[in-house]
């Protein structure tokens, strides 16, 4: 139990601790999903994002105003609308700022706002920034009460509910956010495209998402790149929210003479740092994993360039780097995730579709309020221009009033109808406002603006004309993006993706040569050149020995079981030389240092293994399924507490044969094993005391052979009376079978 203070009361109030808990977690929740991490379809900003647009509209900061210093803004936003501390408010501006992080910058930063090789913006005090014209245009609006504002932290200040924004925002410069239970990742687009998109929509609100692609074939990036995702791939994440884009870096080939040449990359996949990518290039030439390059140089000035050099010009370059596409971030998928809050503050995924659709729901309603904001401004306007001319019509008989009564206000408005404000207006008129020039004017606005409140009117009672409104606001925002020239094309293209480029990954460019891999007891691993039957004479450190040896070919890939349940995958031509003792296997995986490696093989298509943990439990899995690329393995075999794996035997025949540390054997037909690729699979066999010693599988025709302590082969006749179901708990082994209790 846990005691609260209720406030309103001032009372202590017993509680169970989880249900406090679960309560307030939930609010902390909610918070972060709605106030922090995901943005909104309307104007597609987050918070601290949009409370720094507004701030920065409120200093006065366009695109035509002088540079302020950060430090300035950061503390006006966190002073008065976003108390969560400067370094998440300055982080947010310099990423508004990089133009390699948003397709279309909302603020203009003077100074050092970081760069692509990751390297962090100077410090607030040292930086300075404004709006840019595209960060103005999101607050175009925002005094003619067309959006909603609330109460600020503190209740001293007022902040918009979102922006007034004139274009697709979300879409246009994307969005990342992890929340509670929920994430967003939202790609950048071309706003050109996605204007058109809309416009296309206005016309024909059932357009199919065919339609829609025509217009915008996929993300834009800012920093550019080739997409290389099918458009198939491309339309079912639009469709559902949620998919993922491969995009491979921009290379060219440089001529270098003499029949010599070298790669040039331009351009790098979305978010993806210069220097890191670099770095890693010179590492797989270091660690020989790059056998086709030989150097790597960043050239980069203000434009990227970053050079490849081959180790020898008969290699072809779409090869090179089809290989270093399969290594390094050369290639990258960005996972898209269009995980948002609607425009009732609900977070769910939608399709870019639906997404548009809310944008343009939204502009609707911006072009309702900013109409009938400007009417009732006209309708204030015409009530005094109606007064003014009264006051030109009775000009001498206002005078007379104004002269001679103590309170003329009273009087003015019964002698001509009007009331207080019309009586005020012509209170405060100027007397130089008394020329006949001004009557004319006055008569002149009020034809105006009468005619502009019919205008407002129609707009108001047509649904037809507001979308007309829509269209045209679109197009003149889409004339504004196409003015910016070469910032405006897209950047990033699209390409097709060799389909056997898997087949190009550089193990198919190593050497074939035989090999025996020698794993100790130590966990020290090592490749002897060529197939060694006798390993007697290799030699291991003091207190080590042999554990498992294989004898396999460069080119292979070994599977390393581990007893933790997990499988490991290493390549035969990067285990270290057998020249020396070897390296520690912990090295190329993770394996925790109480487990141990179990069984050691060379998957094969349609073969088989029985995996089982020291509980009796386990399943039959394809030997290809325990292929991993990761460095932490797959997880095969699911342990509970204090239980590892046991077994990983190959399947021999139709019959398992199954022995316990109590010394009981049981056999049955492999056919009540079930075929699995992960889990924790059924029980083989029942113990009372112990667990799994051993398990064998062999054909019924052939009979249950075992080894003795002297490695002769014993057969065992009366075997058919020991076949019991699955699960069973087995007989006592036949007098005469292995002390140790194994088959080998």
């Amino acid at each position: 139990m846990t005691k609260t203070i209720d406030d309103e009361n001032e009372k202590i109030i017993d509680e169970p601790f989880d249900r406090a808990l679960e309560s307030r977690y939930l609010v902390y929740a909610l918070s972060t999903i709605t106030s922090r991490a995901l943005p909104d379809v309307r104007d597609g900003l987050k918070p601290v994002q949009r409370r720094i647009i507004h701030a920065m509209g409120e200093l006065g900061l366009d695109s035509s105003a002088r540079f302020k210093k950060c430090a300035k803004i950061v503390g006006d936003v966190m002073g008065k609308f976003h108390p969560h501390g400067d370094s998440a408010i300055y982080d947010t501006m310099v990423r508004l700022a990089q133009d390699f992080s948003v397709r279309y910058p909302l603020v203009d930063g003077q100074g050092n706002f970081g760069n692509i090789d990751g390297d962090s913006a100077a410090a607030y005090r040292y930086t300075e920034a404004r709006l840019t014209n595209t960060g103005s245009m999101l607050l175009e609006g925002i005094d003619e009460d067309c959006v909603n504002f609330r109460e600020t932290y503190s209740g001293e200040d007022m902040e918009p509910v979102v922006l007034p924004a004139s274009f697709p925002n979300l879409l246009a410069n994307g969005a990342m956010g992890i929340a509670v239970g929920m994430a967003t990742n939202i790609p950048p687009h071309n706003a050109i495209e996605l204007i058109d998109a809309c416009l296309a929509l206005i016309d024909d609100a059932d357009l199919s998402l065919d339609a829609i692609m025509d217009y915008i074939p996929g993300p834009d990036f800012p920093t550019g790149g080739i997409i290389v995702e099918p458009k198939e791939s491309i339309k079912n994440a639009y469709e559902t929210g949620k998919g993922a884009i491969r995009t491979r870096a921009r290379w060219s080939v440089e001529d270098m003479g003499r029949g010599t040449w070298q790669i040039i990359v331009t351009e790098t996949p979305y978010m993806v740092q210069k220097s890191k990518l670099v770095e890693k290039l010179a590492e797989l030439i270091e660690t020989k994993r790059a056998p086709l390059l030989a150097d790597v140089r960043d050239e980069s000035a203000e434009d990227m360039r970053i050079v490849l050099e081959p180790k020898s010009k008969t290699v072809e370059p779409a090869q090179l780097m089809e290989s270093l596409f399969h290594l390094t971030d050369l290639e990258n998928r960005f996972s898209m995730n269009l995980n948002v809050l609607d425009k009732n503050g609900i977070p769910r995924i939608m399709g870019l579709i639906e997404c548009l659709k809310s944008f343009l729901d939204y502009k609707k309603e911006l072009v309702v309020k900013r109409a009938s904001w400007r009417k009732g401004k006209i309708e204030k306007r015409l009530e005094i221009l109606a007064a003014l001319l009264i006051a030109y019509l009775n000009l001498d008989e206002i005078i007379r009033i104004i002269r001679e009564e103590d309170e003329p206000k009273p009087v003015l408005m019964a002698a001509f109808n009007i009331n207080e404000v019309q009586a005020n207006a012509i209170l405060d008129t100027r007397l130089r406002n008394l020329r006949k020039l001004e009557e004319e004017a006055i008569i002149k606005e009020d034809l105006a603006l009468k005619k502009e409140l019919e205008e407002l009117n129609k707009l108001l009672e047509s649904d037809k004309l507001q979308w007309k409104k829509v269209g045209k606001e679109l197009s003149a925002t889409r004339d504004i993006f196409a003015k910016q020239g070469d910032s405006a094309k897209r950047r990033t293209t699209f390409d097709t993706a060799p389909e056997k480029g898997a087949a190009l990954a550089i193990e198919s460019l190593v050497v074939k040569e035989p090999i025996t891999v020698v794993l100790s007891k130590r966990g020290w691993i090592r490749a002897l050149k060529g197939k060694i039957d006798d390993l007697s004479s290799v030699k291991f450190k003091d207190d080590d020995e042999l554990a498992l040896s294989l004898q396999c070919m460069t080119t292979d890939k070994i599977v390393l079981f581990a007893t933790d349940g997990r499988a490991f995958t290493l390549m035969g031509d990067k285990l270290p030389s057998g020249r020396g003792l070897g390296e520690p296997i912990r090295l190329s995986i993770e394996l925790p240092e109480e487990h141990d490696i179990l069984d050691m093989f060379i998957p094969k298509d349609g073969e088989k293994r029985i995996i089982a943990s020291s509980k009796g439990y386990g399943f039959v899995m394809d030997e290809t399924e325990f292929l991993s690329q990761k460095r932490g393995g797959r997880n095969v075999l699911t342990l509970d507490a204090k239980q590892k794996a046991r077994i990983c035997a190959p399947v021999l025949g139709n019959f398992v044969a199954i022995v316990g540390e109590n010394r009981k054997l049981l056999i049955f037909n492999i056919e009540e094993l079930p075929t699995m690729s992960r889990g924790k699979g059924v029980k083989l066999q029942s113990y009372k005391d112990g667990g799994t010693l051993d398990v064998l599988s062999f054909k019924g025709e052939d009979g249950l052979v075992w080894v003795d302590s002297s490695g002769r082969n014993r057969e065992m006749p009366e075997w058919r009376d020991y076949v019991l179901r699955r699960a069973s708990i087995g007989r006592m082994v036949p007098r005469g079978f292995s002390k140790s209790g194994k088959f080998k």
